[in-house]
């Protein structure tokens, strides 16, 4: 993908589960997606859902397993986007103040929600009492830490953005104040959910599938989302998922040349069979109407 076409600034990072109930060494249960149980992929992909890039996670003895796991797969499938300036968006996973250092001194910034108990914390924003609305943060190194106070805490952490308060309508028509990170993190994070979304319309998915081949069939799907996605971009007109996939299906298939041969015109009929003595196996041969 890298080799024909650029993303956008903003790129989100996610876990994907490919369906698996079987037995698999490396099987991954994840409790807020839709298939909790199966083949844990790595995606990263622009805020429109189209994918960049994929790892699947195959245990602790993978490249990127292991100690130090998650910095591993954000390093990984930022191999060959970093020093040109791009926006990493991810949740508390994966963000922590030495992966933030690390992806800035590359010249990438990052964005997302932090877990309190990850090293560098500052002691006064982790242990902050806050009441509804009220925010804190500190700098250091040009990564700004913050936590604020809505119906519970939220803590996050950017490179880019401060800590301000920006005044936003709700669906109620109610202004509140809501910190810049948090907008930013919101807006360009549904990238891998967009993904999943489209990929659900017209699933290949069957129970009986190995698991081998539901993977080779859940990235040819990912290719036909993409496709479609850069289709509609830059042909010039729009075409629905549905009627693409079909005219894509068209165009792969074995256009016929030879003439069809006509189907017997004449009736069936019994006719009674010699079958032998029985101890010699007689095969028999396929009708020639219905081949």
């Amino acid at each position: 993908m890298a080799e024909i076409y650029y993303p956008c600034q903003q790129l989100s990072l996610d876990e994907s589960m490919e369906l698996w109930r079987g037995r698999l060494s490396f099987r991954q249960y994840i409790k807020n997606k839709k298939h909790k149980y199966g083949i844990k992929l790595y995606m990263m992909t622009t805020p429109t859902g189209l994918i960049q890039k994929i790892a699947v996670y195959t245990g602790m003895l993978d490249e990127i397993g292991g100690r130090g796991h998650a910095q591993k797969v954000v390093l990984h499938l930022m191999e060959n986007k970093l020093n040109v300036g791009q926006h990493l968006y991810m949740d508390n996973y994966y963000n922590s103040f030495d992966l933030a250092k690390t992806l800035l001194d590359q010249g990438t910034h990052c964005t997302g929600t932090l877990r309190l108990d990850r090293k560098n914390v500052p002691i006064d924003v982790k242990n902050a009492k806050l009441v509804k609305g009220n925010t804190i943060s500190r700098y250091a190194e040009g990564i700004m830490i913050g936590k604020w106070r809505d119906k519970r805490d939220v803590s996050y952490i950017s490179t880019e953005f401060g800590n301000n308060m920006i005044e936003i309508e709700t669906r109620r028509k109610e202004k509140v104040n809501k910190p810049l990170p948090i907008l930013q993190y919101n807006k360009y994070m549904s990238g891998v959910d967009r993904q999943d979304q489209l990929l659900s319309y017209y699933s290949a998915d069957r129970k009986t599938i190995r698991w081998p081949k539901k993977l080779f069939m859940h990235f040819i799907e990912a290719m036909l989302v993409n496709a479609h996605h850069l289709f509609n971009k830059y042909s010039g007109s729009k075409m629905t998922l549905y009627d693409f996939r079909i005219n894509v299906v068209k165009s792969l298939m074995p256009r016929i040349t030879e003439d069809i041969p006509e189907a017997v015109t004449q009736g069936h009929k019994l006719v009674k069979r010699d079958l032998g003595d029985g101890k010699k196996q007689i095969s028999r041969k396929r009708c020639h109407s219905c081949t």
